[in-house]
């Protein structure tokens, strides 16, 4: 059986704001997202969207292009926003400490390709392409995710 494919479109940030929070209430520890796509695709606009709307709070989200880790100690969650970017070899994503969080927090992860073959199982890819008039959010998602995306984007 075939997960379902699906694609989401945003015409704006809001649009992905309202995408990142359908996300919020589907997510629990453990979870990764790989957030793929081009730089300006809309993979930290969502991130932020999503670690602010889990916030409950107009937080401050920096980027973590430079520190490559960004942590958030929510209520309810902890959350690691990670920027892989720069990373060379991915034995380096073993140094960040991710190995641990994996099991134990929230990961958003943009730029996975960078981690090698040390993805978790189990984890949902978010794609990201950047058109003239609108960014497509595809999710092929594997089989543990089917049932809990099934009302997503309703």
């Amino acid at each position: 059986m075939t997960s379902p494919r699906l694609s989401i479109i945003s015409r704006t940030e809001a649009d992905t704001a309202t995408l990142a929070g359908q996300f919020a209430a589907l997510l629990r520890p453990g979870d990764t997202l790989l957030l793929e796509g081009s730089i300006g695709a809309g993979k930290s606009a969502f991130a932020r969207a999503l670690i602010r709307h889990l916030a409950g709070a107009e937080i401050e989200v920096p980027s973590p292009t430079f520190t490559l880790v960004q942590i958030y100690d929510l209520p309810d969650i902890t959350v690691w926003h990670c920027d892989l970017y720069r990373l060379t070899d991915p034995d380096e994503v073993l140094e960040l400490g991710l190995e641990e969080a994996f099991s134990t927090a929230l990961c958003l992860i943009e730029w996975p390709d960078r981690m090698g073959d040390t993805l978790p199982n189990g984890a949902l890819t978010l794609s990201f392409s950047a058109e003239p008039d609108h960014h497509t959010i595809t999710i092929d998602p594997p089989r543990n995710w089917v049932a809990r995306l099934k009302d997503l984007n309703d």
